[in-house]
């Protein structure tokens, strides 16, 4: 019988997000190759119990609430961890694979998992976080508690290896970097018989100040006043869409900036056909999928130099901004359009066939599946139990104060698991 994988977040469909996706998409291919996969999440409205669904994959949405205006739950150490215990022994779990570092489901099962016999923990960090900012520095703080005795760690890119491994200061040796994928069948070029009179530039992200929309909000009408055949197509929701819907009325731009709102996942790719320039305007990403999306579709893609965002796409086919301000976005816009404008049809067809192959060859599921298959296999192999007294040596190690506080929790998390072993 093969190994049983439970994926552990706070971030799970019917959400829609980067996270999201990529648990989904890891798990389906992961079953394709023979592991059993549950998903533990919490509850969302409209999604309670155990659901199963058509590909063999068992969803836990557990009875917990969220913290307002987010889809994380309060971290409360304890809470979750007879319903995790549960699931974990009763459904026979071999790896407790944790995603995102915001997710505080996420971080009690690789809490609580370590007490039972036999399973071990993983942790893939999805984005990148500074050292200064409030949340960054909390954020640092209690991964570095969570982390500091977890069999393996994953990371989307080399940079996002490096922010990890400096704020959970951990051992090189558990490390491991794995890309995003997407499935490039989705995500096809529409090809053009003849030359359009109009560029659309296309822009679909979640409408907050990490995503750089600020960038976006001061290039967007800078562009329009200078190149009346460009329009703009903005896909997401968030905070900043009252700023957003603000430019367009100051600048008159109705009919050339259209506002979609929240775009589901399925309808992606028909908003990238529409269009031939994507633009990406981050201030910190530690992969940037999306982008995938958009070279998958054809598009030519601008974007921000931040983070693992160079590591993604060949150069040929993007064009970076010099740095993070709205001159250097608009310069870097301009010349993808100038690129444009001396191709002809068939040359930009042909460069959307090559774009959309080269994405296909580079990244998959099923190559993200193998890789992290034979990470499991790897951390399985090694029979080496840590002792409780190791745990606590471990967690006193992440500081004089913290460190401290968090062997605490981890002691009275062990006699948690020793009460609920004696009563089952």
């Amino acid at each position: 019988m093969g190994i049983c994988v439970a994926m552990v977040s706070d971030f799970y469909l019917p959400s829609v997000g980067g996270i999201e996706l990529h648990i989904h998409h890891l798990s389906i291919a992961l079953i394709r190759r023979g592991v059993r996969v549950i998903i533990i999440t919490h509850q969302y409205p409209g999604s309670t119990g155990v659901t199963v669904a058509h590909s063999g994959l068992s969803i836990y949405y557990l009875p917990i609430p969220m913290l307002p205006t987010t889809n994380a739950t309060l971290p409360t150490f304890f809470t979750a961890h007879k319903m995790l215990r549960d699931i974990i022994i009763s459904q026979r779990v071999d790896i407790v694979h944790s995603h995102g570092a915001l997710s505080s489901l996420g971080h009690e099962a690789l809490m609580h998992a370590r007490w039972i016999d036999g399973v071990r923990t993983v942790f893939t960090d999805h984005s990148l976080f500074g050292f200064k900012d409030v949340v960054g520095i909390l954020t640092n703080k209690l991964l570095r508690f969570v982390l500091c005795d977890v069999d393996a760690v994953i990371c989307v890119s080399m940079s996002g290896r490096d922010n990890t491994m400096l704020r959970g200061q951990l051992d090189q040796n558990i490390m491991h970097v794995i890309p995003n994928a997407i499935i490039s069948d989705h995500f096809v070029p529409r090809l053009h018989s003849t030359s359009k009179h109009t560029i659309t530039i296309v822009t679909i992200s979640r409408l907050f100040y990490r995503k750089g929309v600020d960038l976006l909000i001061a290039a967007a009408p800078i562009i329009c006043a200078r190149y009346a055949h460009v329009h703009f197509i903005v896909g997401g929701d968030g905070p900043l869409m009252a700023e957003l819907e603000r430019m367009v009325e100051r600048h008159g731009l109705q009919d050339r900036v259209e506002i979609l709102g929240n775009v589901p996942p399925s309808c992606v790719s028909e908003v990238m056909r529409r269009g031939d320039i994507y633009l990406n305007t981050s201030l910190t990403e530690s992969f940037g999928i999306v982008l995938l999306e958009a070279a998958s579709t054809g598009l030519y893609v601008v974007s921000t130099k931040v983070g693992g965002i160079p590591e993604v796409l060949p150069p040929h086919m993007v064009e970076y901004a010099d740095d993070v301000s709205d001159v250097s976005v608009v310069d870097a816009i301009e010349r993808a359009l100038s690129t444009l404008k001396w191709q002809a049809v068939h040359e930009g067809n042909a460069r959307k066939k090559d774009n959309h192959l080269t994405v296909r060859r580079m990244y998959s599921w099923d190559k993200v599946a193998q890789l992290t298959q034979d990470i499991y296999t790897n951390i399985l192999s090694n029979q080496t139990q840590l002792s409780t007294y190791q745990r606590v040596e471990k967690a006193l190690k992440t500081g004089c104060i913290g460190g401290v506080i968090y062997a605490i929790v981890m002691l009275v998390d062990a006699i948690i698991a020793i009460l609920l072993n004696l009563f089952e």
